[in-house]
């Protein structure tokens, strides 16, 4: 640990991860509430795909004014901002539940995702900082290990609390994370987390406008590249996770009940081991090399579930889990790695937006699970796996 973090950043450290644990079972629970809405609705996979688009359109639209909060007022602020919006949006199931009115769970689904675009605009970049800048894909991809612990444990809690209970409202769930939520945000107005500052800060222009760093930030190939590849892989990531138990279900593979488990112990529990396991390898090998290797396994992955091969899919489909585990933190560090200190604050911001791929990812494979197989589905995650190798091996040229 004294590698990736010094002793006087250690506290600072632990209490930004423990968020990457929060918002993680936040976006979890969105996997089981597909299928929950499409029985207790009534709705198709294609309608239930809007759970998912509406939370990441909250992060496409908050993810620059998030930027801008952090920019002007800190960290702490925009952290306190962000469980804010996480709680209140977590309490409007309760009406959404008492009208069950699908278009309102959804708004609660927009508030709940701009308040977790405030957090991981924050919390990102915050943790990769917290030491030196060549460990911080290895730091990025530790504090990351905890959001895989929130989303095994979501699925398994909200799953089989919806699933085995009959009539189980989903108020319950978002109710307690609510209230939980909200006292975490009155914690964090009682801390002092110490703001990042370097030479970089000091050699800026503190006049420069937003725009001036936008425009910084677009000119530059490097950070182009990386926020397409990090769109890339929330396609697939999302998207898989979205439509795993109608994935398990569809072919008499598992029961909705045990998927659920399965989602939790089994392909997120994997994830969130590789992931450790990444932070590892990455204090010792370089990431782009990491990187690489883990694309091309996982775009073989996605087309071994793609050929609907029985055994060879379901192997297939774990094996995405395993190998798309640090891509997210280790396409974060290395976009940022080049970038001032001063801007990283908005190219977080930027970053932040890519979820949206995960809306575009799971409506796509809706619709092509609707006219075709949930098999069949699984080429949308496949081109996103794709696109992140193409970017790994832009950058083992460029290194």
């Amino acid at each position: 640990m004294s590698r990736l973090v010094s002793k006087k950043y250690l506290l600072p450290f632990i209490l930004i991860t423990s968020l990457f644990f929060m918002w993680g079972f936040a976006r979890a629970i969105l996997d089981v509430l597909n299928k929950h809405f499409q029985e207790s609705l009534h709705i198709s996979i294609t309608q239930s795909t809007l759970i998912q688009a509406t939370t990441y359109l909250g992060y496409f639209l908050m993810a620059l004014p998030a930027g801008m909060v952090i920019t002007r007022w800190g960290y702490r602020r925009g952290v306190v901002l962000g469980l804010i919006l996480f709680g209140a949006g977590a309490l409007l199931f309760i009406p959404g539940e008492q009208l069950m009115s699908f278009p309102l769970f959804l708004g609660a689904l927009f508030v709940i995702g701009c308040g977790l675009v405030v957090l991981e605009t924050a919390a990102n970049p915050y943790a990769a900082e917290l030491g030196d800048r060549a460990t911080s894909a290895s730091r990025l991809n530790l504090a990351q290990s905890f959001n895989g612990a929130g989303c095994i444990l979501a699925p398994v809690i909200v799953g089989s609390f919806l699933f085995s209970t009959e009539g189980a409202s989903v108020a319950v769930p978002y109710t307690i994370m609510g209230i939980c939520v909200l006292l975490v945000a009155l914690l964090f107005t009682r801390v002092k987390l110490p703001e990042i500052s370097s030479d970089d800060d000091k050699e800026s222009n503190p006049t420069a406008s937003i725009s001036s760093t936008i425009a910084s930030l677009w000119r530059r190939r490097s950070f182009r590249l990386g926020v397409l590849a990090l769109f890339s892989y929330e396609v697939a990531e999302i998207s898989i996770n979205s439509l795993f138990i109608n994935y398990a279900t569809s072919d008499g593979w598992m029961d909705k009940s045990t998927a659920s488990v399965v989602l939790s112990f089994g392909a997120l529990g994997l994830f969130m081991l590789a992931r450790i396991a990444g932070s590892w390898i990455m204090s010792r090998i370089a990431a782009p090399r990491v990187l690489a290797a883990c694309a091309v396994l996982t775009v073989a992955g996605a087309i071994a579930v793609v050929l609907n091969a029985g055994a060879i899919s379901h192997a297939g489909l774990f094996a995405c889990y395993a190998f798309e585990a640090i891509m997210f933190p280790t396409i974060f560090a290395v976009t940022i790695a080049g970038i001032s200190r001063s801007e990283v604050k908005i190219a977080s911001s930027f970053l932040m937006m890519t979820p949206i791929g995960g809306a575009v990812g799971t409506s796509l494979m809706g619709a092509i699970a609707d006219a075709t197989s949930m098999s069949t589905a699984f080429i949308v995650p496949a081109v996103g796996y794709l696109m992140v190798l193409i970017y790994a091996l832009s950058n083992l040229k460029t290194k």
